[in-house]
């Protein structure tokens, strides 16, 4: 068996498109050698920042040889037909072609074509062109005079199946089987002969670590041990980690010091700084916890000075960094919040919705009404509404899109705002995605709720909703945001309500279909719900059986409630009581579906108590027991216990599992049988006061 090894060396890739590119190339080759008729054994993959590698063992010499039956035209068909049915399958007289019967279709002719084999390496030499012509970039560029189109100019292809080059061009560029180490420490060229020399090659004299795994590795060592010797913490960033393992063919962790009286700027602004423009990993001193004088650079040298030049070079430009963000910060803070708030009727938001300071009318407006029922001050509420964009216009953050929120948090303490206004700033962006926590303070909750909701009630109202898999201005997160932070806070929300007063007190405009839009936008939230609460592990039918009741309740549906129903419904159905019940609610309510088919279920259903006093014992037994349970679960349900109200209801199981024993619900007398679909259509209206059971499995 043949082992083959295949590296693309180009200039630098960016460091976020190499895992992809890895996966690509290695998908793309393991297709066409299979598409070839070639197996293999395993297929494995490295890239770096100037290469991508692929190593493929367990191949044959050639493909197996294959006879193929190629059906034609029916004996007697035009000579054009007969003519390209032999160019097709490569005869040259017909005579070469067998004939074949079929009972309906008479007779036609057939060709046995008998294709050989082909060898590894022809296959190879065809397909990895085609791949290297056909790869998808993000982004690719041309150069020279050439056509070809590849992240950065290619610079070598090393081919090698069984110790030998596989012989290709691509773009006038040669086949080979030299490639190159690390630029400053092991350039080579090396000669290869295959994966585990050329691996060997690299790793040791080369001077480059081909795995992202071992460069992840190394880098994640390397930072902890100069952590652990300077007393310091690693503020973790897993998705920096991951791009400077794209940035280094041989990291190198060297420890920085940072000027630290920069360390009076707020630490997100520190942090982000190394981040986005340096690529460093910020530290926390191991004893405070506090941001410390330090950071840390991944090299891709191992310098004879252990890195002393490098983190001095490094510290400079972090300087000359953080002098501008001080610069930042002084200019913002000279500005009041209200200053800037001003600034936003200039900006739009959307076509149809206004101008940013537009929305934060809206949502301060709502942001106030909200506050009551989320137990918040009004009046901080509103405040916290009004400054809540205001920072989008400061320097800050127009160098910093991503410390929104944050930046209006601190200016806002700066100014001597309220620490539960300034917090809201910051926390009514929150949740912005399923792992961001929701916000827990009562102002940050309304602030929160208020914006959200307005926009989700202003897009409605401009009819521009999700479609499908397209939700440009996230909607859906939006609306799961809003579900999440009621659900985690426990807000008992008529949610319905505000929806519908906020439509018609900020979108003043006579919009036909009204109730339409609010009743299409309350079932959008009721989808969030339901997501919700599977993501969390709910059965999908207790969900919607306890959804099902809320949403047609008077004022529409108070999501904590269903949470409450849902939980209380799923821990019944466990206990035997809950599953016999179940089980004689779903033949009550198959007796009345039926019925109800028929056309012969009387509209006004009554029992009628004189008709059961001269029925069996167990018709009577039932009928006392729905009027007993019928009483007893009006307090749970009026205190929403529903675990209370179940517990009631599980008295019903006895009575109505031997009413189906002993009553025929079919009487011969209309009037009887009239009055026990009574009392199955007591039963169902009792259990459906809780949840829709007919929604549930089982």
């Amino acid at each position: 068996m043949s082992d083959l090894l295949l590296e693309i060396f180009s200039e630098e890739i960016p460091a976020r498109m190499q895992a992809k590119a890895e996966a690509d190339l290695g998908k793309a080759l393991g297709e066409a050698l299979k598409a070839a008729g070639l197996g293999f054994g395993a297929l494995e993959t490295a890239s770096g920042p100037r290469r991508l590698s692929v190593h493929v063992t367990g191949l044959p010499v050639k493909s197996a040889d294959v006879a193929e039956e190629r059906k034609g035209p029916k004996v007697g068909s035009p000579e054009q037909a007969i003519a390209g049915f032999l160019k097709g399958a490569g005869l040259t007289s017909i005579d070469q072609a067998e004939v074949r019967s079929d009972p309906k279709k008479g007779d036609f002719y057939v060709a046995m074509l008998d294709k050989p084999g082909r060898l590894t390496a022809d296959v190879v030499a065809e397909a990895v062109p085609a791949i290297i012509r056909g790869f998808h970039w993000p982004k690719s560029m041309r150069w020279g005079t050439g056509e070809l189109r590849w992240v950065r100019p290619l610079q070598r292809i090393a081919c090698v199946l069984d110790g030998k080059i596989v012989p290709f061009e691509v773009d006038g560029l040669a086949s080979g089987n030299e490639t190159e180490g690390h630029r400053v420490h092991g350039r080579g060229p090396f000669t290869v002969t295959g994966w585990a020399d050329y691996s060997k090659q690299l790793e040791g004299e080369g001077h480059v670590r081909l795995t992202r795994d071992a460069r992840r590795d190394v880098i994640a060592k390397g930072i902890a041990d100069v952590c652990a010797k300077a007393g310091l913490t690693w503020v973790e960033d897993a998705g920096l980690l991951e791009e400077v393992t794209g940035l280094a063919e041989w990291p190198v962790v060297v420890l920085g010091d940072m000027d630290p009286d920069f360390l009076d700027l707020p630490p997100e602004v520190i942090t982000l700084s190394m981040r986005t423009h340096q690529k460093y990993f910020a530290v926390n001193d191991a004893k405070t916890g506090k941001l410390a004088p330090h950071f840390i650079v991944v090299a891709n040298i191992d310098a004879s000075d252990g890195g002393k030049q490098i983190a001095a070079g490094n510290a400079r430009v972090l300087s000359a960094r953080l002098s501008d963000a001080r610069f930042f910060w002084e200019k913002d803070k000279a500005t009041p919040l209200d200053e800037m708030a001003k600034k936003l009727s200039t900006i739009a938001f959307k076509d149809g919705l206004g101008s940013l300071g537009d929305k934060v009318d809206r949502v301060a407006a709502l942001a106030r009404e909200l506050a009551p029922a989320v137990g918040a001050d009004a009046d901080l509420a509103e405040r916290a509404a009004r400054l809540s964009k205001a920072d989008l216009v400061s320097e800050m953050v127009g160098e910093f899109p991503e410390l929104q929120g944050v930046m209006g948090r601190y200016y806002a303490l700066e100014a001597g705002e309220k620490p539960s206004v300034a917090d809201a700033i910051r926390d009514h962006y929150k949740p912005q995605g399923p792992s961001d926590a929701v916000p827990t303070d009562p102002v940050s909750i309304a602030a929160a709720l208020a914006d959200k909701l307005d926009t989700l009630v202003g897009f409605w109202a401009i009819d521009e909703k999700p479609t499908g898999s397209k939700d440009p201005f996230a909607l859906r997160r939006a609306a799961l945001g809003v579900v999440r932070t009621m659900l985690e806070n426990r807000i008992p929300l008529y949610l319905r309500y505000f929806l519908e007063k906020h439509f018609a007190v900020s979108f003043k405009r006579d919009y036909l279909g009204a109730a339409d839009i609010i009743d299409n936008l309350e079932s959008f939230f009721a989808d969030r719900l339901s997501v919700a609460l599977r993501d969390a592990g709910g059965r999908h039918d207790l969900v919607e059986a306890g959804l099902s009741i809320e949403t047609g309740s008077e004022g529409g549906a108070i999501f904590t409630r269903v949470v409450q129903r849902v939980e209380a419904l799923g821990a019944f159905l466990d206990t035997e009581d809950g599953a016999t019940l179940l089980a004689g609610y779903k033949r009550a309510a198959n007796i009345l579906k039926a019925e109800e088919k028929k056309g012969a279920l009387p509209e006004n259903l009554s029992v009628d108590a004189a008709l059961i006093k001269k029925g069996p014992k167990e018709e009577q037994a039932l009928y006392a027991a729905l009027s007993n349970v019928g009483e007893a679960i009006v307090a749970p349900l009026e205190a929403e216990e529903f675990a209370g109200a179940m517990g009631e209801l599980a008295k019903l199981r006895g009575p109505v599992d031997a009413f189906f024993e002993g009553v025929m619900v079919n009487d011969d007398d209309p009037a009887v049988r009239a009055n026990r679909l009574a009392l199955l259509s007591d039963v169902r209206a009792n259990l459906h006061k809780v949840a829709d059971f007919s929604l549930i499995e089982g």
